[in-house]
């Protein structure tokens, strides 16, 4: 202790030094019980510390808990319980009703529902089927499921999820040194004043008083529990904080860097223009080619399929259905034969409408005649552009830059729809790290994207963002990683950012400013050793409770319409 308070006087002031001062006083003037005080409420405050961390990293004990420990490996005529942890990649287990899928693996038998909210955020269940990809911790709905591995436990999404919420509760972020920062003036202003006091009167107690009402605990507490508790409030709302450091400058990124696909854009085709030839008409050929792409894994099938759902269209009966390489899938649907094909087959025999600079496009043939022109975009989200342009009125950010690898015409077609000026398209990873490193060399810098090719872009900025669907690299290169791909989560990241700096600031200054207060109680002899403890303890006490307020739920916590 002495030693630390030779440290303190040598210059390197720190808000502990006080205490272990205060502690030493008390020794020297016989006053035991103020000195007891002191360890009590320190030791007091150590314990408060370890409830609240304990409280608002509740989350942490849910996702351990949760996920079971057991699996039912299957064996010929049934299945055995092994631990989780001996399920190897391609096993099959069973997923009964109601149980918690144990692994991430692809559906290989069974149709079902899961809910998947502990992921996105969302109540709502996710229809499974042989070929979909589940994860583990999402709760199965009423029917069984047969679910292959493809990862083993230690590598799950689960697991990733656990281990980047640990190593953001064992961090220290920079909000924390600004309490350093502040204990650097605080310490040796309170010394002054009780050096002074005692100079004044002549009485040792009275600098006793005021360093004892001095002890600056909310500094040592109230920061890192608000900090804990935003991380938690994060987690909840499926944010993951890798770094905390993130959530302090993120309040002073000015330059927000948007990749396009996956971050603006779905990120999977929609059917956007449906061209049909005089003698057809949508009512007649959308069913057919949607019955048919519904057995395909082509990535346009989704997009027909779901585009004939939307449209209410009942699905004929495919008769059979066969794909041919460079050609494309045909099918019998009742009497008619179809074929759906590209553009570059279809020229030769067909007069084609005009090629478009953008998206994708195939071409279907009914009965050996050109009977329709599917063309297929990847759509904005609903929410890009209320994001876009709130960004500076709310949040201050002076430039707002949209960068992707795609052609320039479908680029420059998104950024028009969601009112981006700033566009860089047909960029490599190495062109897009460059111009990040740019732009963070003029200012604070703030990157969203969901691509491996975004990872090194991601590590470059001020503060990476990754939507974690997607990309295990991408997440692992990320601050931030928003389970659900939702730029609305973003917002509320944003959002949480500024409510913790307030609260932070709140504890660790308010509590200056009461203990200062005291410490002129004290210095005119209004408070004694004993009560100037007891009266500082009030003040952690406050100052605590304040910075708790992070781990609760706000009311709202996004301002934009989608």
């Amino acid at each position: 202790m002495l030693r630390l308070i030779w440290r303190g006087l040598r210059g390197e002031f720190g808000s502990d030094h006080l205490a272990g001062v205060s502690i030493v006083a008390s020794a020297l003037l016989g006053e035991y019980l103020a000195g007891a005080i002191v360890v009590l409420m320190l030791s007091g405050g150590a314990a408060l510390e370890q409830f609240a961390v304990a409280e608002a990293t509740s989350v942490l004990r849910a996702l351990a808990s949760r996920l079971p420990t057991l699996a039912h490996r299957r064996r010929e005529g049934g299945f055995d319980d092994v631990p989780v942890a001996d399920v190897r990649v391609g096993d099959e287990v069973s997923v009964l009703p109601h149980e918690i899928c144990p692994v991430d693996g692809e559906v290989s038998q069974g149709h079902g529902t899961m809910d998947e909210s502990y992921l996105t955020g969302e109540p709502f269940n996710i229809s499974k089927g042989p070929g979909a990809l589940v994860l583990s911790g999402a709760i199965n709905g009423d029917a069984s499921l047969v679910v292959r591995a493809t990862r083993i436990a230690a590598d799950s999404r689960y697991a990733r999820i656990m281990q980047v919420m640990q190593e953001a509760e064992q961090r220290r972020p920079n909000l924390r040194r600004i309490g350093d920062q502040l204990g650097a003036w605080y310490t040796p202003l309170a010394l002054a004043m009780a050096a002074a006091a005692w100079w004044w009167t002549g009485n040792p107690i009275r600098f006793l008083s005021v360093v004892v009402v001095a002890t600056p605990c909310p500094l040592l507490i109230a920061i890192p529990v608000a900090i804990i508790g935003a991380i938690s409030t994060a987690a909840r709302r499926g944010v993951i904080i890798k770094d905390p450091a993130a959530l302090e400058q993120l309040t002073l990124c000015h330059t927000m860097i948007l990749d396009k696909t996956g971050t603006l854009t779905y990120g999977r085709p929609s059917l956007s223009e449906e061209l049909y030839a005089p003698a057809f008409s949508r009512e007649t050929v959308l069913p057919m080619v949607a019955a048919i792409e519904r057995y395909s894994r082509h990535p346009l099938a989704g997009a027909i399929v779901k585009a004939a759902e939307d449209a209410g269209c009942a699905l004929p009966i495919v008769d059979w259905i066969h794909e041919e390489a460079s050609v494309g899938l045909r099918g019998r649907v009742g009497a008619s034969n179809v074929l759906i094909t590209s553009r570059a087959h279809a020229t030769s025999r067909f007069e084609l409408p005009p090629s478009q600079s953008t998206g994708l496009e195939c071409i279907v043939v009914v009965d050996d005649q050109l009977a329709a022109t599917l063309r297929f975009h990847d759509v904005p989200r609903e929410d890009s552009r209320g994001f876009v342009g709130h960004l500076g009125p709310k949040h201050g950010f002076t430039r707002v830059l949209l960068v992707s690898g795609d052609r320039e015409a479908e680029v420059r077609r998104l950024a028009e729809a969601v009112s981006i000026t700033e566009v860089h398209a047909g960029t490599s990873p190495e062109e897009k790290v460059a111009i990040v490193r740019r732009e963070t060399a003029l200012t604070r810098t703030l990157f969203i994207g969901d691509g491996i090719n975004d990872a090194p872009a991601l590590m470059a900025a001020t503060v990476g963002i990754a939507f974690g669907q997607h990309s295990d690299v991408t997440s692992e290169a990320a601050r931030v990683v928003i389970i659900d791909s939702s730029l609305s989560k973003v917002d509320e990241l944003i959002h949480l950012s500024y409510r913790l700096r307030q609260v932070a600031l709140q504890s660790a200054i308010g509590g200056m400013l009461l203990s200062g207060v005291g410490m002129l109680f004290a210095a005119f002899g209004l408070l004694s050793p004993v009560a100037g403890a007891v009266a500082q303890e009030g003040i952690d006490l406050l100052a605590v409770l304040n910075a708790l307020r992070t781990a609760r739920e706000p009311w709202q916590l996004t301002d934009f319409e989608p």
